[in-house]
C-alpha cells in the first residue's frame, strides 16, 4: 500500500534486542470512566430491565468490546464528579438510592444506580484493577476511610456487614486508590502546600485491612505544574505510592478548541506538535521526582491524557461528546510511545474517557454501538503490557509544515515473554510516507518471520459513524522489505503500524 504523495528518507531506527530498559507497566494502558455526560449512563450501565443486552445492568456490546483490548485498569468516579460523590449514596437497593445532582457536568440528575457493587462488578468482567478516586474535596476523613473499610475488610466491622448485606460477601482486591483529583482546581482550588498536608493527613486512615495492600496515589498537577510535584515530592514522597499528572491535547483554546472532524493540515500539525510534548512534561515532573526518590519507588501516574475538541454540534455542552478520526488514533499511538519510553517511571496511565466522552474508545447511540480509531490503537497495541522495553536507537525524518519541524516518525519496542519483538510506528505526516529502515543487533538478530497491522486512510478526517461502522479499521500491513540482516517498514502518511517478529 503506497498512498504517498512522497517519502522521506533518513528514518534509521537500530533495536538491541538482547538490552532491556524496563519492564512496560500494563496498566499504561488503562482507562477512565467518569459520571460524566453519557459515559456510566447509556454508555456503560443502561439496568438489568434495559431492552439493550446486558448482563446484571451491564451493556454486553461495550463489555465484549473493552475484553478485546485487555483493559487492565479502570479509574473511577471520577475526575471532578469524585470531589463531589459520596459513596454510601451509590449502594444498597438502588430504588432507595439518594439522587443528587452532578454539579460539575451540566447539573443533571445522579440516579446513584451505578455505585460501588456495580463497578466493581464491571471490573470483576472485565478482569481489570479497579482504581478508585476518593473524594477530599466535599468529603471528609471518616467517609474515605469507611468507604475503604466497606470495600476491603473482611470482618464483622459494620461497614463489612452493611456490605454483605447489599450482596458482597467477600471483601474486594482493591490496589489503587486516588487521594482526591485536580486538588488544584476542581478539587477545592488549593494550594500545593495546603494538599500536601491534607493529603498527608487523610492518606493516614488508609488502612491496609487483611491481605490487601492499598497503592496511594495523590493529586498531582497539570501540564508543565513544577511547583505543584515539586511540593508534594518534598513534603509527601514518603508518604505516598503514585503521583498523578494530567495533560490534554487540545488544538485551540480552552474557550475555541476546534472541532472533532473538521479541521485543516495546520490543525493538524498544532494537534500532533501538542500530543508530542507530553514527552517533554513527562521528562520534566520525572526529574524533580528523581531529585527526592531517585530509587523511583513513587510512580507517575497520568490518570487523564487524551484530545479535547468542541463538543459535537446539537450535544449539551456539558457532556463533552466528541467524534474520533484517523487525527486522534495518531496522538494515541505516540502518547503511548512515549509513555513506553518513559516505563521507569510511568506506571500507569488513564485515557479520557471509555465511552462516548472525549477521546473515547466507543461511541453508543441508543442500542447501537461502534469503536473509535483509538480504540484500534489500544487494540493493536497491547502486545506492549508488561513487556519489556528494549533499547533503541532512533533517527527520524523531520515533518516540516509552515516553516516548523516535527519528527516525522514515532517508534517504540518490545519483547514479550515468549521472546517476540513487538515495534509501534506512527507516521504524523499527513502528506509523505515514510521508509523506516530497521537493524536488529544481537542474538535475536537471526531472521524471523515479520508480520504486522496498520491503521491508515487516504483522509485525515476518516471515522466511524453509526452508518459506516467500519470505515476505519486495522488491515494486515505489506509493506515490509527484508534484505540481509535488516529490514525496511514502507509507512503511509499518517498511519499507525504495529510489527512482530517471532522467531
Amino acid at each position: 500500500m503506497n498512498i504517498s504523495k512522497g517519502r522521506l528518507a533518513g528514518n534509521t531506527l537500530l533495536i538491541n534486542t538482547d538490552m532491556t530498559t524496563s519492564t512496560i507497566n500494563k496498566n499504561i494502558y488503562g482507562h477512565f470512566a467518569e459520571h460524566l455526560g453519557r459515559c456510566i449512563y447509556e454508555g456503560i450501565w443502561v439496568g438489568e430491565h434495559s431492552p439493550i443486552p446486558n448482563t446484571y445492568g451491564i451493556r454486553n456490546d461495550v463489555l465484549n468490546a473493552l475484553r478485546r483490548i485487555q483493559v487492565p485498569v479502570l479509574r473511577w468516579p471520577g475526575g471532578c464528579f469524585a470531589e463531589y460523590y459520596h459513596w454510601m449514596d451509590g449502594v444498597g437497593p438502588r430504588e432507595y438510592r439518594k439522587r443528587t445532582v452532578n454539579s460539575s457536568w451540566g447539573e443533571v440528575v445522579e440516579t446513584n444506580h451505578f455505585g460501588t457493587h456495580e463497578f466493581m462488578l464491571l471490573c470483576d468482567m472485565l478482569q481489570c484493577e479497579p482504581y478508585v478516586c476518593g473524594n477530599v474535596g466535599s468529603g471528609t476523613v471518616q467517609e474515605m476511610s469507611e468507604w475503604i473499610e466497606y470495600m476491603t475488610y473482611p470482618g464483622g466491622s459494620s461497614m463489612a456487614l452493611w456490605r454483605q448485606a447489599n450482596g458482597r460477601m467477600q471483601p474486594w482486591r482493591l490496589k489503587y486508590f486516588g487521594i482526591g483529583n485536580e486538588n488544584w482546581g476542581c478539587g477545592g482550588n488549593m494550594r500545593p502546600e495546603y494538599y500536601a498536608d491534607l493529603y498527608r493527613k487523610y492518606q493516614t486512615f488508609i488502612y491496609n485491612y487483611g491481605d490487601n495492600q492499598i497503592f496511594k496515589i495523590a493529586s498531582g498537577g497539570i501540564d508543565t505544574n513544577y511547583d505543584w510535584t515539586e511540593v508534594m515530592m518534598r513534603e509527601a514522597a514518603r508518604f505516598l505510592d503514585g503521583l498523578s499528572l494530567h495533560y490534554y491535547t487540545v488544538p485551540g483554546t480552552w474557550e475555541h478548541k476546534g472541532s472533532a472532524t473538521v479541521f485543516t493540515e495546520d490543525e493538524w500539525f498544532i494537534t500532533m506538535k501538542k500530543a508530542l510534548f507530553i514527552d517533554d512534561i513527562i521528562t520534566g515532573h520525572a526529574a524533580i521526582m528523581d531529585k527526592y526518590d531517585p530509587d523511583k519507588r513513587v510512580a507517575l501516574i497520568v490518570d487523564e491524557w487524551g484530545t479535547w475538541y468542541d463538543v459535537e454540534p446539537g450535544t449539551d455542552p456539558s457532556f463533552l461528546y466528541q467524534q474520533n478520526t484517523l487525527r486522534d488514533a495518531l496522538v494515541a499511538g505516540i502518547t503511548l510511545n512515549i509513555f513506553n519510553d518513559h516505563s521507569d517511571r510511568v506506571q500507569m496511565a488513564n485515557i479520557a474517557q471509555t465511552v462516548n466522552v472525549l477521546q473515547a474508545m466507543i461511541l453508543t447511540q441508543g442500542a447501537m454501538m461502534i469503536v473509535t480509531p483509538s480504540y484500534y490503537v489500544f487494540e493493536m497495541y497491547k502486545v506492549h503490557q508488561n513487556a519489556e522495553r528494549l533499547e533503541i536507537q532512533f533517527q527520524s525524518g523531520m515533518y516540516e509544515f509552515n516553516g516548523e519541524q516535527l519528527p516525522q516518525v514515532s517508534v517504540s519496542a518490545s519483547k514479550d515473554a515468549a521472546g517476540a519483538i513487538h515495534i509501534s510506528l506512527c507516521n504524523i505526516s499527513p502528506t509523505a510516507g515514510a521508509d523506516v529502515e530497521v537493524h536488529l543487533r544481537g542474538k535475536e538478530s537471526r531472521k524471523g518471520t515479520i508480520y504486522g497491522t496498520i491503521l491508515t486512510s487516504s483522509d485525515m478526517h476518516t471515522h466511524n459513524t453509526f452508518q459506516q461502522p467500519d470505515a476505519i479499521k486495522p488491515a494486515p500491513f505489506y509493506g515490509v522489505t527484508v534484505t540481509g540482516q535488516s529490514f525496511t517498514a514502507a509507512l503511509p502518511p499518517m498511519s499507525v503500524v504495529v510489527l512482530t517478529i517471532k522467531y
